[in-house]
């Protein structure tokens, strides 16, 4: 494999930034800084027919939820809707900061996109996030004739920590019985919190995530050691995938996390669930929110977005709602 030479020039202008890392200044300034390096690798934000800043009732207090309709969709039209959780090591990463991928969504998948503003780590530890992306689909599912959405049309997803979210969710919903989801889009998801994957070790410096970050993201997620253990945290450790929702997984060829995504996806497709998966091979960790210096950003998100509107065209429409 070689390197997209967009992906190095990337690299290479952090390089000469020359950034403090994460750990070295603390969640709180890690969250400041991760926003402000935002614009240099976003493109401008698309037109949606309509974005709209609501709260889901969650076990904490309400939780803040973005949602964005379809460019050229009606008012009254009932959208399918993907209910979206925002990378970050479980520690940074907001709804502004990943407002042009859902935007982008929402045009492609021609549907509703809800981003879901869970609560951060270290403040709140796992499962802190868990239980609000579950209750935030449940909300969504919910009040789906009160927002114009069809209830019985739902799929999660989400990149990096985001995607480990969505994993969770879609094996929670499973465990419960359903309604059943139409799919879940895992974008370099994180599966495993035993940071000991070959990836981890071949990409531990100098790819954007650093095994550092990783290590301190984790640090700042669990409560203790004990909890890499359990399947809400490390979805790749759950007993059993049978049944779960179709998936379509995508992975980054220079990133730490390629290999328990890859994992991942092998773990669905051997028990039986339906999965797309695709390596961007020249592709560093991180890559769909830098369309603005990285053109493969709009293909991985043009391609996850097809395969999610095929999904909820064969979805079965079916009485109840999440």
């Amino acid at each position: 494999m070689t390197i997209d030479p967009q992906a190095a020039e990337v690299l290479e202008r952090a390089a000469r930034a020359n950034l403090p890392s994460y750990p070295q200044i603390g969640a709180p300034a890690a969250r400041k800084l991760y926003r402000e390096t935002r614009g240099a690798l976003t493109p401008p934000p698309p037109e949606v027919a309509k974005v709209e800043d609501l709260e889901a009732s969650g076990p904490a207090g309400p939780i803040p939820v973005r949602l964005y309709r379809a460019l050229g969709s009606e008012a009254d039209e009932r959208l399918p809707v993907l209910v979206y959780f925002h990378g970050g090591g479980w520690t940074i990463g907001d709804l502004d900061t990943h407002d042009v991928i859902c935007r982008e969504f929402a045009n492609l998948a021609r549907c509703a996109v809800a981003s879901v503003d869970y609560r951060l780590a270290p403040e709140n530890r796992f499962p802190a996030a868990v239980e609000d992306a579950i209750a935030a689909t449940h909300w969504i599912g919910r009040m789906g004739d009160t927002l114009g959405l069809d209830s019985t049309r739902v799929a999660v997803g989400g990149d990096s920590s985001g995607g480990n979210l969505a994993a969770v969710v879609a094996l929670t919903l499973r465990d419960a019985g359903g309604p059943p989801l139409a799919m879940q889009v895992l974008i370099y998801p994180a599966t495993d919190m035993s940071v000991d994957r070959g990836s981890h070790l071949k990409f531990a410096a100098g790819y954007m995530l650093t095994r550092e970050a990783i290590i301190w993201f984790t640090g700042n997620y669990l409560r203790g050691p004990d909890d890499a253990a359990d399947w809400r945290a490390s979805p790749l450790r759950a007993r059993d995938f049978a049944g779960v929702a179709p998936a379509y997984v995508i992975t980054a060829g220079f990133d730490p996390l390629l290999d328990e995504g890859k994992e991942y996806a092998d773990r669905l497709h051997d028990a039986g669930v339906p999965v797309t998966y695709e390596c961007f091979e020249g592709m560093i960790h991180g890559f769909v929110t830098m369309g603005g210096a990285i053109a493969a950003a709009h293909h991985a998100i043009s391609r996850a977005a097809g395969g999610l509107k095929q999904a909820f065209a064969r979805m079965q429409k079916k009485p109840g709602n999440i």
